[in-house]
């Protein structure tokens, strides 16, 4: 016995210790063993027990090796496969690879419908889906497949959402408390601190809108501030970007107006991350609160029409910071720590879908009232 004591405890020490304590509850119970059986026969099968235990332990911590107790550690290397059912806007684009982008191992992206009894998830863009209607979706649906509502407009330009209840699994939007959250930008902290520079700067307030509508709070705001300062206006109604770039346009002015076409939770877009920090301009903000801006970037890093009383003193601000180049360069400081990385349309988005089925594992839910949270 002392031999087997001795090869289990180089095999695995706790076995090892297991397997003393019943050995010793063998020996302790031959004690009390039935007076009819004699002790000599009693040891030895309480030993032959315990060697059977032994074999039985032993071959139980191997089994970890086995494809079958392996599965749960093999589904976390698994190959995962998304399928885009609409392609956004009916535009089709090549989907990246998402090792190579994002550093997301073990991720497939398609478009092809043909896939779909195999896809781990399927993702449906809102607005295709209100425009080809409900009815299109896919008539059968694998049981552990999860169907994901991506949207990224506002609540304001959202159509049809109370027809959709009861039949997702996880939302994706750039809410914070999406399934899937994926907002327009993001920082990332640098390894090291950048060294500061800008573009030269020889105007002052620039804004780039192609909707254009009287009744937006956004139009009605530049009506009143454009009275006390000049703004050029791109886009739609006004001047033509240069070398039809939004940034290297941007880059020649000191201010922009990154305002929201509705005002929203959460609804930070690319007017605020690459309109303006790609720009290297200072955004003046017209959207959600300010305390929700400082959920993603630093509260040094933008000015907000609510910081005033009214658009003639957000007007005499700028001013100043024009004339005072010191003020103006530390809205620019938290450069030196952070990098702007502005999200990839739409191969980011069912890259991090991988991420998200992986960290769920088996959690299974369904979105009963879509309207409700969408619109709250």
């Amino acid at each position: 016995m002392g031999f087997i004591f001795n090869t289990l405890y180089q095999l695995d020490p706790k076995i090892a210790v297991l397997v003393g304590f019943l050995f010793g509850l063998t020996l302790t119970a031959s004690e009390v063993v039935p007076e009819n059986l004699p002790r000599r026969q009693w040891r030895v099968l309480a030993a032959g027990l315990t060697c059977c235990t032994v074999l039985a332990l032993y071959a139980a911590s191997s089994l970890q090796d086995l494809p079958l107790l392996r599965r749960h550690r093999d589904e976390e290397d698994e190959p995962l496969s998304v399928l885009l059912w609409w392609e956004p806007f009916g535009s089709s684009r090549p989907l990246g690879d998402c090792r190579a982008r994002f550093n997301i191992s073990g991720c497939s992206l398609s478009a092809n419908r043909s896939r779909q009894q195999e896809a781990h998830a399927v993702l449906f863009h809102h607005r295709d889906l209100i425009l080809h209607g409900p009815e299109h979706l896919p008539w059968v649906r694998p049981p552990a497949q999860r169907w994901v509502w991506m949207n990224f407009e506002s609540p304001s330009h959202s159509p049809g959402l109370h027809s959709l209840a009861g039949i997702f699994n996880w939302t994706m939007s750039y809410r914070v408390d999406s399934d899937v959250f994926v907002p327009y930008g993001y920082l990332r902290a640098r390894r090291t601190p950048a060294h500061l520079s800008l573009p030269a700067k020889t105007k002052l307030v620039a804004w780039v809108i192609s909707n254009w509508n009287e009744e937006h709070a956004r139009v009605r705001y530049f009506h009143q501030l454009k009275k006390y300062l000049p703004i050029d206006v791109y886009g739609a109604q006004g001047l033509e970007l240069k070398d039809d770039s939004v940034v290297k346009t941007i880059s020649e002015y000191k201010f922009y107006l990154a305002f929201e076409n509705s005002q929203h939770p959460d609804y930070i877009t690319e007017k605020l991350w690459r309109n303006a920090f790609k720009s290297r301009t200072v955004p003046i903000v017209l959207g959600p609160p300010r305390s929700n801006y400082e959920l993603f970037v630093p509260a040094n890093s933008f000015i907000h029409v609510d910081d005033f009383a009214s658009p003639a003193h957000l007007a005499i601000y700028l001013k100043f910071l024009d004339k005072n180049k010191n003020r103006y360069r530390r809205y620019f400081a938290w450069r030196k720590r952070y990098d702007v990385q502005v999200t990839s349309f739409w191969d980011e988005h069912c890259c991090r879908v991988c991420e998200a089925i992986r960290t769920a594992g088996h959690q299974r839910k369904t979105v009963q009232n879509l309207a409700h949270w969408f619109e709250s």
